[in-house]
């Protein structure tokens, strides 16, 4: 594996209502849809969410079988953007859309929370 590098391809969360956090993400981040798939039978849908920039997707995974939102219990992972321009901006945009739910002003970051309770964590372009 000499001179071989693994890198990030895409990352997965489950959702409740795939259209509701397609349109939140899009809003919120500017992820647009990069691809999906349907499973012939309806028990699933998937849609890969990009930035037209990098590589990196992010996979969210509706299950038919599914009822209600995911427990998330005591799991603090989380993901993490980096946005650009007036960082400020984009706090203000976040908290008036209502999906701030954590702000760090020591460490100069905050998160927002999507429809199914995951946290993205935001910090400036300066930052990363």
């Amino acid at each position: 594996m000499e001179n071989k590098k693994a890198f990030f391809n895409h990352f997965n969360i489950n959702v409740s209502d795939i259209e509701k956090s397609a349109g939140f993400y899009g809003r919120a981040l500017g992820l647009k849809k990069v691809g999906g798939i349907d499973s012939p039978d309806g028990s699933f849908k998937i849609a890969y969410l990009g930035d037209g920039e990098t590589p990196f997707r992010l996979e969210l995974t509706w299950l038919r079988d599914k009822k209600g939102k995911y427990d998330l219990g005591d799991n603090e992972s989380h993901l993490c953007m980096t946005v650009r321009g007036d960082y400020g901006k984009w706090r203000e945009f976040h908290k008036k859309m209502g999906c701030v739910c954590f702000e760090n002003f020591d460490m100069d970051l905050y998160f927002i929370e999507d429809p199914d309770g995951y946290w993205i964590e935001i910090l400036s372009e300066s930052r990363k």
